[in-house]
């Protein structure tokens, strides 16, 4: 098996012992991303919504990087810390895949890395990498 590792600095470096992405053709594997900003390690903000709209964005570059884009997401899995805050994720989320669609599967965690209220992985068809 052929992997490449994927590595940017447009997103925030791993917080562990894990690379941001891992290619094996034609698929491109994203770890988790927080709503970390790549230029700080900060939260974008307190709230859903910016760490969100920050984690989406995290994932973004990273599949950019790859050579691909959110249209090459086939499978998306997200964690919240309050499952409360559903419908207002899935109004962020639509922002980012309106027409294209991925599988998802969202699940309520106890807790985050960092104290995170929001965590996103996927998984990506992007022909050989």
């Amino acid at each position: 098996m052929n992997c490449k590792v994927i590595q940017t600095d447009k997103a925030p470096a791993a917080i562990g012992p894990y690379s941001q992405g891992i290619a094996v053709s034609p698929w491109l594997f994203v770890s988790g991303q927080l709503g970390l900003k790549p230029d700080t390690g900060e939260f974008a903000g307190n709230d859903l919504a910016a760490q969100a709209r920050q984690a989406i964005e995290n994932l973004r570059q990273i599949i950019n990087a790859a050579g691909a884009g959110l249209r090459d997401v086939v499978s998306v899995d997200v964690f919240l810390t309050d499952m409360g805050k559903f419908a207002e994720f899935n109004k962020i989320y639509q922002e980012y895949f309106s027409e294209h669609k991925p599988a998802r599967a969202v699940v309520e965690v106890s807790a985050l890395p960092k104290g995170a209220c929001v965590e996103i992985k996927c998984i990506v068809n992007c022909g050989a990498v």
